[in-house]
């Protein structure tokens, strides 16, 4: 479970072993992490869950702070924002909404 969670039931998928970024993962593990997402998709269906964010930070200028790659899952419900549109395109504001 993420420390600071975005919503009720936000998720870290973490591989195993140690690597700083996403696309340091060898196949096997993104199989893994992938895998990981749907079974824990189905776990956080609690009847109010309406969609999902899947996102990853990676590098610095991407606002990574932890160094050791995961993948967020956040569960969103039906009216947690006002406009959800634009999804994760609001990682920068002014191209949220277009």
């Amino acid at each position: 479970m993420d420390k600071f969670p975005v919503t009720e039931g936000h998720t870290l998928i973490t591989p195993k072993r140690h690597v700083a970024k996403y696309f340091e993962l060898y196949q096997p593990e993104l199989n893994a992490t992938q895998f990981l997402l749907s079974q824990m998709k189905i776990s956080k269906a609690d009847g109010k869950v309406s969609g999902f964010n899947m996102g990853v930070n990676d590098g610095v200028a991407a606002g990574q702070t932890i160094f050791h790659c995961h993948v967020h899952l956040i569960p969103r419900r039906d009216g947690d924002v006002e406009n959800p549109e634009g999804g994760v395109r609001g990682v920068i504001p002014a191209k949220q909404n277009y």
